[in-house]
């Protein structure tokens, strides 16, 4: 299912300034068992990059409307939404009172191995850099050329890639945030305020930490933390927390504190 703008098709103009200069952002929302999860907090970061970008003219009731109709019709699936700011001549300028343009489709919901969540995944570290940008950190806008470089990067023997920024600091993997457990127990997540994105799920087990009497630290982290670290997890939306067995040359365990979490958030995931 495919619609633009609330009408079923799968064609836009050349003229629109997403596909033109990626501008405009999206999200990606989970129907599992007829339920969507973590609308609320999907909207609220797409509500974030539309402010960031200036992008105005989006009736956000309509397309939580739209999203809602798809519970019944998708068991589990993958809703992608996009909102660019609409057509435009060419030329980086453009008028905020053009309307901007929306386009929601379902997609199949992957099913990993079970391993991966059990046993953990490998990781591999990526020589690709984001670049450093407090005005586009936190949200899902549109240009994802530095993610294509970087999962280019890596093949099937490894489920995912770490990526730094240009200052050497940890930010996130290619599709997911990373989570260190160190040698004392304590949580600890990157600072995003200027790169990479505040995943759903990020926010998620941050609440549940909190929850649990173990709240997790938001700080810098550098590539000595990742290799000093006691224990290693990612989490997105779609694959909810995957503890990381193998990254560099040092296998990881699996402490007891992942077991818990994954327990507590995958039921909101």
């Amino acid at each position: 299912m495919i619609k633009v703008n609330g009408l079923a098709s799968n064609v836009l103009p050349v003229t629109d300034r997403g596909l033109a200069y990626g501008d405009g952002v999206w999200e990606t929302i989970v129907i599992r068992e007829h339920q969507l999860k973590q609308l609320d907090k999907h909207l609220a970061r797409l509500q974030k990059g539309l402010t960031a970008l200036a992008i105005k003219n989006l009736d956000l009731s309509l397309v939580r409307d739209e999203c809602h109709k798809l519970e019944s019709k998708n068991e589990n699936a993958i809703v992608k939404l996009i909102i660019t700011r609409g057509d435009a001549q060419r030329g980086y300028a453009y008028d905020d009172t053009n309307p901007c343009r929306w386009i929601l489709s379902t997609h199949e919901l992957p099913v990993f191995p079970g391993s991966y969540e059990e046993e953990g995944v490998s990781l591999f570290q990526c020589d690709t850099r984001l670049a450093i940008n407090p005005r586009l950190a936190g949200f899902k806008h549109l240009n994802r050329l530095e993610q294509v470089l970087a999962r280019a990067e890596f093949t099937a023997e490894y489920q995912e890639g770490l990526v730094c920024d240009y200052d050497d600091h940890v930010i996130e993997g290619t599709m997911s945030n990373v989570f260190v457990i160190t040698e004392d127990n304590r949580i600890v997540t990157p600072d995003l305020s200027s790169s990479g994105i505040a995943g759903v799920a990020r926010s998620c087990i941050i609440e549940h930490c909190h929850d649990l009497g173990q709240p997790v630290e938001v700080k810098p982290l550098v590539l000595h933390d990742m290799n000093n670290a006691k224990g290693l997890f990612l989490s997105n939306s779609v694959i909810k927390i995957w503890p990381v067995k193998q990254y560099q040359n040092k296998h990881f365990a699996i402490p007891a504190i992942i077991r818990t979490l994954q327990g507590q958030v995958n039921k909101s995931l």
